[in-house]
């Protein structure tokens, strides 16, 4: 799974990932125009919405409406190391939802792929070449 990042110019910083151009760019604070999410702004969003299909297929399966579920994800920082300390996912359920299920949906929204490596993240390599392409490493 290869994706190629691109700097179309300013802050900005596209992925060009599975035939879609996924972009981003830093805050008008951080230089940036505010023209689309920062990147790590796609982290927390790729954590709620992963927790969400969860939630959504729980609901799917059973025939449970989704028209008024929703997910909140809130965050607390840690000032000294100046990083996120806590993620908190909310799931907002209607009136009527099955109380049996409460439980449940919440082990769903735990199975999301994008937490899960964060539990046991994998390792980053980074390298630098000059003079090549991708396609010409092994």
């Amino acid at each position: 799974m290869d994706m190629e990042i691109v700097f179309p110019g300013g802050k900005k910083v596209d992925a060009l990932y599975k035939g879609f151009t996924i972009k981003t760019d830093q805050a008008p604070y951080a230089g940036g125009d505010g023209s689309a999410p920062a990147p790590f702004d796609l982290f927390l969003v790729s954590i709620g919405t992963c927790a969400g299909v969860y939630v959504l297929s729980f609901c799917q399966k059973r025939d449970i409406p989704t028209d008024r579920v929703k997910l909140i994800l809130k965050t607390e920082k840690d000032r000294k190391k100046r990083m996120l300390s806590r993620i908190e996912i909310e799931i907002q359920l209607p009136e009527g939802f099955p109380e049996k299920y409460r439980e449940a949906v919440i082990r769903s929204a735990e199975l999301c792929a994008v937490t899960k490596h964060m539990y046991d993240p994998p390792r980053i390599d980074v390298r630098a070449t000059i003079g090549e392409t991708a396609q010409d490493t092994p």
